[in-house]
């Protein structure tokens, strides 16, 4: 790791644990069948992904491409729909089937029409088993295309949780990330939401752009305030390779006046939102205190039995974690879509990481650290019959010296408030040596 990197508090945004970029081919292709045997399937995660937006945000690192050809939607939905069918088989008997959340996410599902929408849904309810109307149901969206019909649709369906990329209410903030969208384009996107009666509505808003101030970032949070959101989420600009804003930057390496601007913000933006009645659930994630509870938090899937389905979806048992390929580049992107649309055989896993018990212990110890509300050492150990500081006595020394974790509740592992502040050098302080090195090979490609 780079003196920069350990300098930075804006390494690495662990919202799974480990990142595609460790996996890796695997020449045996497992039979699905085979890998959810054993597994426990009686609360699923169900993650449908669809890869298309209507532009590229200039931050944007996803597995997504801008548009799509006449015919590629419907084909990607068929490709969907096969690999929905050939899933559903592989998990076994429906009575043992039970899914507990779905989400849709990208991308951009909701650059889907009405009609592909209500297809979409019919692959989760009646190829995957999952009665969307009893479950939470989160779907992610754009202003533009969040239209009526649309909406209507995913109301009417069952979709407990829409999220709104909204980034900033300012028209020249948008444009400096590369999001081309005016203000009273997304009033009215965030007013035909709240018409749907959906229960809860996410405003994600973005922390770091060139040219903001704490005057203007104070503006776009009151702005999102304005529309009482039951959840925002506060997220820090990065600028990361192959995006839009990577092209135009000054050059490589840390930038500390750019780290304490993002810092200086983000508490900012935290101390309105404890002040404006939100309760603090991770470094970006900030629920109303009233608001309807909707499962795991801050997209932490401490405990596996993730079915993901889409080329650019993740899918998480207890041995491994698998997916398709991953890239950033437009082009790598284009090639593993055809290449998903194409694909008649989806009962293998084709590309993954492994977990051993101490992958396992790490992504536990990860994934419920970086929740405000952090980790019982007596649950950890009635899981892994070991305690935190007994597996990784060393890493959190690390991380108590440097005043990120509360020494108060010794049972209790807990970040302080600077702690949850640098979460995304937290995260990478608890990866594995293994996880590290696939990585980092991985970005040296």
């Amino acid at each position: 790791m780079t003196t920069a990197q350990l300098t930075t508090p804006y390494q690495h945004y662990v919202y799974a644990y480990p990142h595609k970029t460790a996996y890796r081919r695997l020449p045996d292709r497992p039979a699905l069948k085979a890998l959810w045997a054993a597994q426990d399937k009686s609360a699923l995660s169900l993650y449908l992904h669809i890869p298309f937006c209507e532009v590229r945000c200039g931050f944007c690192n996803l597995f997504t491409r801008i548009g799509a050809p006449d015919g590629l939607t419907g084909a990607y939905l068929d490709a969907l729909e096969r690999q929905a069918g050939a899933v559903r088989e592989a998990l076994g008997e429906a009575d043992d089937v039970r899914f507990a959340t779905a989400a849709f996410g990208g991308g951009t599902p909701t650059f889907l029409t009405a009609a592909e929408l209500e297809r979409l849904c019919d692959i989760a309810e009646h190829r995957m088993g999952a009665g969307l109307r009893a479950i939470p149901l989160s779907v992610e969206a754009s202003p533009a295309t969040a239209t009526a019909d649309r909406l209507a649709v995913l109301a009417e369906r069952g979709t407990t949780r829409l999220s709104l990329g909204v980034q900033s209410f300012v028209d020249a903030e948008a444009r400096a990330a590369v999001r081309p969208q005016r203000r009273s384009d997304v009033e009215a996107a965030l007013a035909r939401v709240r018409d749907t009666g959906i229960p809860v509505l996410n405003i994600d808003l973005i922390y770091g752009i060139d040219g903001q101030t704490e005057r203007t970032w104070r503006h776009s949070l009151d702005a999102a305030l304005a529309w009482r959101p039951e959840e925002l989420y506060l997220y820090p600009l990065y600028v990361r390779p192959l995006t839009g804003l990577d092209r135009h930057r000054a050059g490589p390496g840390a930038d500390p006046a750019w780290d304490e601007q993002r810092l200086r913000l983000y508490r900012a933006g935290r101390d309105h939102l404890l002040a404006q009645g939100y309760v603090q659930r991770s470094m970006r994630m900030f629920r109303r205190a009233d608001a309807p509870p909707q499962g795991a938090d801050d997209y932490a899937c401490q405990t596996d039995g993730m079915i993901g389905l889409g080329c650019g979806a993740r899918s998480y048992t207890a041995g491994l974690h698998y997916s398709f390929d991953y890239a950033v580049g437009m082009h790598e992107i284009r090639g593993i879509i055809d290449d998903y649309v194409a694909s008649a055989d989806f009962a293998h896993a084709e590309v993954g990481y492994r977990m051993d018990a101490d992958e396992a212990r790490r992504r536990h110890l990860l994934q419920s650290l970086l929740q405000a509300e952090g980790l019982a050492s007596e649950d950890y150990r009635a899981r892994f019959g070991s305690t935190p500081a007994d597996d990784f006595g060393a890493e959190l020394g690390v991380l108590a010296e440097r005043g990120w974790l509360d020494a108060a509740d010794p049972a209790h592992l807990r970040l302080t408030p600077e702690g949850l502040a640098h979460s995304d050098a937290v995260g990478p302080e608890l990866f594995s040596p293994a996880v590290r090195a696939a990585m980092a090979a991985y970005e040296r490609r």
